[in-house]
C-alpha cells in the first residue's frame, strides 16, 4: 500500500469547546508538578514495570505495606480492577513520601494506555481508577492498495484501529474480502491521543474509497437525532444488514444444498456461511433485532438467534460462548459472542445462517434494504457539509511517498 498521512494543526481537548494549535501545546511542555492528579512537589518518583508472574504483594510488601493492608486493598480492589489482572511489562509508578519516613504514598498502576488504578496508602486505605486526559487530534490520511487492505496494513504499519473503522464506514458497499490491485482511499479523520501517543481512532469525518475504479464518498452527518455516513446523493450508506458477523475472517464454506461434510463425511445441505476466524474473536449482530434464542445444542453448540422483522431472523453457531441473553435487543454491530468450536465443528468458525420470509436463504444473494436516507427538510445542511468535506478530500494526494510514515506515529 502506498501511504501518505498528515496530521493538520488542530488539537482540542474532549469535552472542552476551545480549539488550540497544535505548536501552542508543545510550547506548553514542562516537567510535570502533578501526575494522576497527584501534587508529586513533596515525593521521590519510582517508575516500573511489572515482572513476569510478579503479583502485587511481590511488590508492596518489600516497601512496608504488610500483609493485612495488602489484603484490605485486595477486597476494596475486587470491583474496581482486579489484582490478579496485574500484566507483564505494563508500567506502574511509586511515589514515597520526601520525610524522614520516605513512606511509600501512592501505587499507581496503568491498566492501559487510558486508565489507571491508584493505591492510596496515605491516613485511610483507599483504591479508585481515573482516565489520563485525552486529545482529540484531525489528520488525514490516503492509501493504494497493492495487495489486501489487512496485509500491507501490517506490512507497513498504519494502525489497525484506523482500518477496521474505515472497513465499518463502508461495511455494506465495498466487499473487503475482494478489493483489488489500484483500489485506493483518502480519509479525513480524528484520533485519541494520550500524552502524544495514538490510543484509538475517535471517528471518520468524511472519506473517498475507490474500488474498482468507481470512487464511494462518505460524509458524516447527523440525521434525524443520530450519525451515520451518507453518499454524495445524500443516501445512507448502511444496509439493514452487515455483510458478515466478524471483521477480517475468511469464508471457509459458503451457503450450499450439497457439501461434503467435514465431520459427518458425507455430502449434505449447508445452509449458513462459515466464517473461520480465532477462538475468542468477536461475533457482532449483524442487524437490529431481539434475541429469541440463546442456548446451547448438541451440534449447534452455543448459539444465538435473532429475529430482526416480520421478514428477517439470522443464527450464529459454535460459540465458545454467548454474550447475550434470550429477550434482549440488539443493535447492529454489537457483540453477541465470541468464535469457538463447540458443537459440531472441526475448528474455531461462527456458521452465519439467514432467514427470509422462514425460509434459509444465501445472504449474498439477497437485495437487501437500506436504511433511510437524510430527511428533505436535512439536505441543505447536508450539502454545506459535503461541499466542505469533498474539497478538502480532493486536496488529500494518493500519489506515491518516498517514505512510508505510520499512522500511529505521525505526530
Amino acid at each position: 500500500m502506498l501511504l501518505s498521512c498528515s496530521e493538520e494543526a488542530v488539537v482540542y481537548e474532549r469535552d472542552v469547546e476551545q480549539i488550540v494549535s497544535k505548536d501552542e501545546v508543545e510550547d506548553e511542555v514542562q516537567l510535570p508538578s502533578e501526575i494522576y492528579n497527584i501534587d508529586i512537589s513533596d515525593y521521590t518518583k519510582v517508575d516500573e514495570n511489572i515482572k513476569k508472574d510478579e503479583v502485587l504483594s511481590e511488590i508492596l510488601f518489600p516497601l512496608g505495606i504488610d500483609y493485612p493492608e495488602i489484603q484490605k486493598l485486595v477486597d476494596l480492589s475486587k470491583d474496581i480492577f482486579s489484582v490478579r489482572k496485574l500484566q507483564a511489562d505494563r508500567p506502574y509508578t511509586l511515589l514515597f513520601k520526601n520525610d524522614s519516613t520516605s513512606k511509600l504514598d501512592y501505587m499507581i498502576y496503568e491498566i492501559n494506555d487510558v486508565d489507571y488504578v491508584v493505591y492510596d496508602f496515605r491516613d485511610t486505605l483507599k483504591v479508585y481508577r481515573e482516565q489520563k486526559p485525552i486529545t482529540i487530534v484531525e489528520k488525514t490520511a490516503s492509501g493504494i492498495i497493492t495487495s489486501s487492505l489487512w496485509n500491507t496494513m501490517m506490512d507497513n504499519g498504519l494502525d489497525q484501529d484506523l482500518i477496521f473503522t474505515l472497513s465499518d464506514v463502508y461495511a455494506w458497499t465495498i466487499d473487503f474480502y475482494h478489493l483489488q490491485k489500484g483500489d485506493a482511499f483518502k480519509v479525513i479523520y480524528t484520533e485519541r491521543q494520550v500524552d502524544g501517543k495514538m490510543v484509538g481512532v475517535e471517528e471518520i469525518i468524511a472519506s473517498e474509497f475507490t474500488h474498482h475504479g468507481t470512487p464511494i464518498s462518505a460524509y458524516l452527518f447527523e440525521s434525524d437525532g443520530i450519525l451515520d455516513y451518507f453518499d454524495d446523493d445524500g443516501k445512507n450508506l448502511r444496509k439493514a444488514f452487515l455483510r458478515a458477523p466478524v471483521k477480517f475472517s475468511r469464508i471457509s464454506s459458503r451457503y450450499s444444498k450439497k457439501r461434503f461434510h467435514p465431520v459427518q463425511k458425507r455430502y449434505k445441505s449447508h445452509l449458513g456461511t462459515d466464517y473461520a476466524a480465532n477462538t475468542g474473536t468477536p461475533i457482532m449482530a449483524t442487524g437490529d433485532g431481539v434475541v429469541v434464542v440463546s442456548a446451547y445444542k448438541k451440534y449447534n453448540g452455543n448459539y444465538v438467534k435473532i429475529k430482526h422483522n416480520a421478514t428477517y431472523t439470522t443464527q450464529y453457531l459454535h460459540m465458545s460462548r454467548r454474550a447475550v441473553n434470550t429477550g434482549q435487543v440488539v443493535k447492529q454491530g454489537e457483540v453477541i459472542g465470541y468464535v469457538g468450536s463447540t458443537g459440531l465443528a472441526t475448528g474455531p468458525h461462527v456458521c452465519y445462517r439467514f432467514w427470509k420470509n422462514g425460509k434459509q436463504v444465501d445472504p449474498f444473494r439477497q437485495d437487501l434494504p437500506d436504511s433511510k436516507p437524510i430527511k428533505p427538510e436535512e439536505l441543505e445542511a447536508f450539502e454545506k457539509v459535503k461541499i466542505e468535506f469533498s474539497e478538502r478530500l480532493k486536496n488529500i494526494p494518493t500519489e506515491a511517498v518516498n517514505s512510508l510514515s505510520s499512522l500511529a506515529s505521525s505526530n
